[in-house]
């Protein structure tokens, strides 16, 4: 049995990623990032305060997000996959098939959408030209977009400039245009859950069949139904001449941390 401890399980993805791994028979600690409260110690959800001692004889840690105690993992000699914010997260970037590699003891996560996009060949062939939009919701953010967007659109609906210090940004009823990144644009949608993908094709195109956690849709995703499924559903439209739509939708934390995660450690 794998023995691992999940830090920063008080926050929605640490949450999800202990429940989902204890039904995958691992031993899960779940420690929080500092102190707790009484209200945590007892609630129906338990975590624990983080101690260095709590690590010992674990296989492996989860950082969902990062312990106030900068000294809680020296030492650890097992196995650390870092799943906090690009650009935060340290070690190799999560491979996009098989096992955790020999040899290597940290890996940090990669982005949902460059998963998604490393698996377009594989769903469409014959593809020579691509670009898109990128609908994106706040649940990349984890607890932290949800709450924002829940107070922020609270303000607005009673008349008053919502506070933008959670998201760092407006984004209650607001779709938010981002700098084109190459043949990609990205919109920020104020949804609590799902992404979309909207991608433009061009080539000798045919549709394949759907690989594991692949789902074809006869009609487009939205978001309501990428939120309670742990699959990335599809949709492909073919156009005129040599051209066709691919409408990706999925969900950041149930299809882009859960999945892979559940891959990499050879729980399936």
């Amino acid at each position: 049995m794998l023995k691992l401890a999940v830090i920063g399980a008080e926050a929605l993805i640490g949450r999800e990623l202990t429940q989902v791994l204890e039904a995958h028979e691992c031993s899960v600690l779940p420690l929080a990032t500092g102190p707790i409260s009484q209200q945590e110690e007892e609630g129906d959800f338990v975590v624990f305060a983080p101690e260095p001692t709590l690590l010992e004889g674990l296989d492996m840690i989860v950082l969902a997000d990062t312990p106030h105690n900068p000294e809680m993992l020296e030492g650890f000699v097992g196995r650390i996959l870092d799943l906090r914010e690009d650009g935060i997260a340290t070690g190799e970037p999560l491979p996009l098939a098989g096992h955790w590699p020999k040899g290597v003891l940290r890996i940090k996560g990669r982005p949902a959408l460059e998963q998604v996009l490393s698996i377009v060949p594989g769903l469409v062939e014959g593809i020579i030209d691509i670009s898109g939009v990128h609908l994106t919701s706040v649940a990349r953010m984890g607890d932290r977009g949800i709450r924002g967007l829940a107070v922020q659109s609270l303000a607005v609906l009673e008349g008053q400039d919502p506070d933008e210090s959670l998201l760092g940004y407006r984004a209650a009823f607001e779709a938010i245009p981002q700098k084109p990144r190459g043949s990609l644009v990205e919109v920020r949608v104020p949804t609590f859950h799902g992404d979309i993908l909207i991608l433009s094709l061009k080539g000798d195109l045919k549709q394949k069949e759907a690989p594991q956690n692949i789902q074809w849709l006869d009609s487009p995703p939205t978001s309501r139904q990428v939120a309670v499924t742990n699959n990335l559903l599809a949709h492909f439209e073919p156009g005129a001449g040599k051209s066709a739509t691919l409408i990706l939708g999925y969900d950041p934390i149930l299809w882009g941390v859960m999945n892979p995660i559940i891959r990499l450690l050879n729980l399936i």
